[in-house]
């Protein structure tokens, strides 16, 4: 193995990269402190506990990482991770180069700092990540080791200007439906192996039969008899279980084979300055999920990514009830999100609950669906007190504001004119999801295929929500189904397509308060047996009953027009 020796020059060097890091660290952290204090949360916020580490640096190329070849730096950068932990702490450094690694193993009291130009690629020999267990989409299983993880650790911190590249490409499957032709006819001859139904790729025999042959795996899986089937054991690329004092600033995180980074059970977390990203047809390729989590903080960070962007969970049915650990006090700041099926979202996997969520200056721009709130009965767990405000949306694909409470569930039929949907109500039970207490204000849309629809169900309907100020220019408009307590107050509609501007069914206590609406052929539509209490303010605009507002005749004394 060559070992490269560090000279005075570069020792030099490397000593005012970090000390003017050091220094920037001070400054950052105090200029974030004001800014936080300066919002104006609607909660009492806990100041979030940043971690502090001691200037002793180790570089990993005095441990024998080689950089700019495919020679393997796993030893070199967990051997320089352990030795600073076990002399108290301090600061591993990554330089600038191209490096190859399987695993790494985060320790406490360690800061992993990349240097502006290092770029660090996971092997794509898979069998350097063994099989644990571990954790996936809410729920304990057999997984491979992930790239970057940390378990029950403190004071923990990965930064710098360098990239962490998972190889994703070696683990993903691919769907027909995300590719062009070409593309996709370039994936099938550069090998793999195809479902039987050829609609989708699969890079090899294990994903294949781990995903297409699921009747052949154990009934009871353990490490042992999972191993032939690892290779569709997807890891999330950075995975920090139960960690405390968590900070990622600066870095770029990218092409991971399953979720990108993923904080679960952690508490005191500071991301800053991220850029996150994963091809746009990457299955499962998440940007940020944070799960279980409590106290933290996410300012101005990027994302384009292949599924959901800035995503919010808890859980998954009864393991996370059973865990109860809600995702809590988060303040989400000046983030752009650009590809992404959800810019920012909540769910589906939110059984331990979700609550105290502040959420400022986010701007989406080509996401597929703006603001994403998604449940299914079985889930249980209750999502309320949060906050939005100050959202800016461009070209949405979808729906600027969506709430499914169907998410996986059996598909509904809509009536294509005013999207009402009529459901069996079923008994309130600890499966019950529940969304409620919402705020939304200072919500501005330039183009979406929908400005609002909310789908809940009629044993626990979305409640108690509020959308103040907000300027959406969309195809359709607003269309509610099962929710309760919604008030609206200066809703500015710009409807690119002739339609109903703002449709209300099996909904109770609804209040609109000064409604602006254009390019509509019909303003309101009012059903649904259960309606009851509607509350409609025009701001002076003449409606004219069954021209500009349709209502079921059972239900027409429950609607109220002031002009």
């Amino acid at each position: 193995m060559i070992k490269i020796k560090s000279t005075l020059l570069i020792t030099a060097f490397l000593l005012t990269t970090l000390t003017g890091f050091s220094q920037k660290k001070g400054t950052s952290i105090v200029a974030e402190k004001k800014a936080i204090s300066s919002l104006k949360i609607p909660f009492k916020m806990p100041e979030v506990q940043i971690p502090k580490f001691k200037n002793d640096t180790l570089n990993i190329v005095d441990f024998g990482a080689v950089p700019n070849t495919e020679q393997l730096c796993t030893n070199a950068i967990n051997t320089a991770i352990e030795k600073c932990f076990q002399s108290g702490g301090g600061v591993v450094l990554i330089p600038a180069g191209l490096w190859t690694t399987g695993p790494i193993k985060l320790k406490s009291n360690v800061n992993l700092h990349t240097q502006n130009g290092a770029f660090v690629s996971f092997t794509s020999d898979l069998k350097q990540y063994k099989l644990i267990e571990s954790y996936f989409e809410g729920n304990k299983v057999i997984r491979c080791e992930s790239p970057i993880m940390g378990v029950n650790l403190e004071n923990i911190a990965i930064t710098g200007q360098g990239i962490f590249d998972g190889n994703g490409a070696v683990w993903r499957p691919v769907k027909i439906g995300k590719m062009t032709a070409g593309q996709w006819s370039d994936l099938v001859n550069s090998g793999g192996v195809l479902s039987k139904d050829g609609k989708i790729w699969y890079p090899s025999k294990g994903a294949y039969e781990g995903n297409e042959e699921r009747s052949k795996l154990p009934k009871k899986e353990t490490v042992e008899n999972m191993e032939p089937y690892k290779e569709a054991l997807r890891p999330v690329m950075v995975s920090l279980v139960n960690c405390k004092k968590l900070l990622l600033d600066g870095v770029t995180f990218q092409n991971s084979p399953a979720w990108n980074v993923n904080p679960l059970m952690c508490e005191h977390l500071t991301l800053r300055n991220l850029t996150i990203r994963n091809p746009w047809y990457s299955q499962n390729g998440d940007g940020l999920d944070l799960e279980s989590c409590r106290i933290g903080t996410v300012t101005n960070c990027r994302f384009d990514v292949g599924d959901d962007a800035i995503c919010i969970k808890s859980g998954k049915d009864k393991e996370g009830r059973d865990r109860a650990k809600p995702t809590e006090l988060f303040v989400i700041t000046d983030c752009v999100v650009y590809h992404a099926h959800g810019g920012f979202t909540i769910g589906s996997e939110m059984s331990g609950g979700v609550k105290n969520i502040y959420a400022k200056n986010l701007t989406f721009n080509g996401t597929d669906c703006g603001l994403r709130f998604k449940s299914v009965r079985g889930r249980g767990g209750v999502v309320e007190n949060i906050w939005m405000e100050d959202i800016r949306m461009n070209n949405i694909p979808t729906d600027a504001i969506n709430f499914n409470l169907y998410y996986f569930g059996k598909s509904l039929s809509e009536d294509k004119e005013t999207g009402e949907v009529t459901v069996a109500k079923e008994p309130i039970t600890e499966e019950t999801p529940a969304f409620k207490n919402m705020y939304f204000k200072n919500i501005s849309v330039n183009g979406a295929a929908q400005a609002l629809k909310i789908m809940g169900i009629p044993e626990m309907p979305v409640a108690n929500i509020e959308f103040e100020n907000m300027i959406i220019r969309s195809d359709v408009g607003v269309q509610l189904n099962y929710a309760s307590k919604i008030a609206f107050k200066n809703l500015d509609l710009r409807l690119d397509k002739p339609g109903i501007a703002v449709s209300f069914s099996n909904s109770k206590n609804v209040s609109l308060d000064g409604l602006k609406s254009t390019g509509e052929n019909q303003m309101f539509w009012v059903g649904g047996l259960e309606t009851k209490d509607i509350s409609l303010k025009t701001n002076g605009k003449k409606i004219i009953l069954n021209k500009d507002l349709k209502v079921l005749e059972s239900i027409k004394d429950e609607v109220k027009v002031v002009n």
